[in-house]
């Protein structure tokens, strides 16, 4: 009897980190569906949903798609996220409300519609929340709120969604997502002696949605060269 594909759900999955963890389940095995509001997918996924996973409607005419098309969900990877930098005093609600509707509240959204699918399939759930849930640079309130609250949420669907469906977050530090032109300093102040990259992202949510990892739910994995780790003092 041959086995039914696993059945993984990344959404921001048309670029980025997402389309790094698309291309790695893919490689692995899995049957990927990735969405985004970029109507252009990653190749290497086997479908390619344009949808605002900040929309609730849309949200669960992703999810139903899925058990009408794929018939199962064993893994989903919440990575969808935007970043808007400005002075607090310049920053609107609408902007504050948009940042946190799809870096936040997206995830609550999919974890709800797909609650069902993930526990017929004894399935994972790895959201992707970033070091500046711990750390800010100047200007980022919406996003650092919004990953901060990622930790939190993953933590509390690890528990509510338990035993039948694992939770995890992965917070990610500098990776290097845009082919972005690196000097030597840039990656020699990581301790591990180098920038990141979506593949060293991609490594750690295949692990965490795979059996390997049964034994491990509700926590954070910071993936950021030690640089969270690393004093610095100026001159």
């Amino acid at each position: 009897m041959v086995e039914a594909r696993r059945v993984a759900l990344v959404t921001g999955g048309a670029k980025g980190i997402g389309e790094g963890i698309a291309r790695r389940l893919a490689g692995d095995g899995w049957h990927v569906v990735t969405a985004d509001t970029d109507p252009g997918g990653p190749g290497t996924a086997a479908r390619h949903v344009q949808a605002d996973i900040s929309d609730e409607a849309a949200v669960r005419g992703l999810v139903d798609g899925i058990a009408a098309r794929e018939g199962r969900l064993d893994g989903l990877v919440c990575n969808a996220g935007i970043m808007v930098r400005k002075p607090i005093r310049e920053l609107t609600l609408e902007e504050w409300s948009r940042v946190i509707g799809t870096n936040l509240t997206s995830t609550f959204l999919l974890a709800r519609a797909a609650e069902s699918l993930l526990r017929q399939a004894k399935g994972a759930i790895v959201t992707i929340a970033s070091t500046r849930a711990h750390q800010s640079e100047p200007d980022t309130e919406s996003y650092a709120a919004s990953k901060g609250g990622l930790l939190a949420l993953t933590h509390a669907l690890a528990i509510s969604l338990g035993p039948d469906v694992r939770a995890n977050v992965i917070s990610p530090g500098w990776i290097n997502v845009r082919d972005e032109r690196l000097s030597e300093s840039d990656h020699a102040q990581h301790p591990a002696g180098r920038v990141g990259t979506a593949a060293d992202i991609a490594a750690l949510a295949a692990w965490l949605l795979g059996p390997e990892s049964g034994f491990v739910t509700g926590a954070e994995f910071v993936s950021d060269g030690g640089m969270t780790r690393k004093m610095i003092y100026e001159d």
